[in-house]
């Protein structure tokens, strides 16, 4: 997601260098910048991003003006900027096609999470199946299909595959494994956690007795192994 391409727009210098110095220090690459609604326009005649974060109040061509003319070429999403707060500009942004309203001055957290919802939203991920050598696990339905045959998995067996799946390729500790399961108290789940291993063998293996994608580190853990 740190890939989408934002347009910021603000004619508060040093507010847009510190909106634009959020997004990088958040991991994002590519952040465009305009002072004024013109500018903001020849940026967009030239390439559309992924999202606009847009100032209302801005001499000459303000934001309500700039959403319009954004409208009339693109949905991509707009969250919208206001030092005022009040009711009625929140509704005329919305009316005219804003996504979100965040009131200035903002948390950087708050800023972040507000465009990582409204990225969310516009932008849901394709359904993530992870391939196994004899099976798929899709991680959205929970389920494992594995030939002719479809298995659903437990909530902990979820869990636990999900973890797995997270370090894909390292082991993760037996330890680690039964915190995931049951959480901080996990001492004495050791049995219990190789009974829900022996169970997703039996689901995702060809033959659960010899195991090649999800393989034992003897005395360390488990791991799981992608197809190829």
């Amino acid at each position: 997601m740190n890939d989408r391409a934002i347009l910021v727009v603000d004619d508060e210098l040093d507010l847009l260098t510190m909106i634009r110095s959020i997004f990088e220090r958040a991991g994002f690459t590519q952040i465009m910048t305009a002072e004024s609604g013109e500018a903001a326009l020849s940026l967009l005649s030239q390439k559309i991003p992924d999202m606009v974060v847009l100032d209302v109040m801005m001499p000459g061509m303000d934001g309500f003006a700039l959403l319009k003319e954004i409208r009339q070429v693109s949905q991509v999403p707009v969250l919208m900027l206001t030092a005022k707060g009040e009711a009625e500009d929140r509704c005329t942004g919305l009316e005219l096609g804003a996504d979100d309203y965040l009131v200035k001055p903002f948390l950087p957290k708050e800023l972040l999470l507000r465009v990582g919802a409204i990225l969310k939203r516009a932008y849901p991920e394709s359904g993530r199946v992870v391939e196994l050598a004899a099976a798929c696990v899709d991680l959205d339905k929970a389920e494992v299909r594995r030939g002719a045959e479809t298995f659903s998995l437990t909530a902990k067996e979820y869990a636990i595959f999900l973890k797995l799946w997270e370090n894909a390729g390292k082991v993760v500790t037996i330890g680690t494994l039964c915190q995931t399961a049951c959480g901080e108290i996990w001492q004495g789940y050791e049995t219990t956690l190789m009974t829900h291993i022996r169970h997703l063998r039996e689901k995702i293996e060809a033959n659960p007795s010899a195991p090649v994608s999800l393989v034992t580190a003897k005395g360390l853990g488990y791991k799981l192994v992608g197809k190829g």
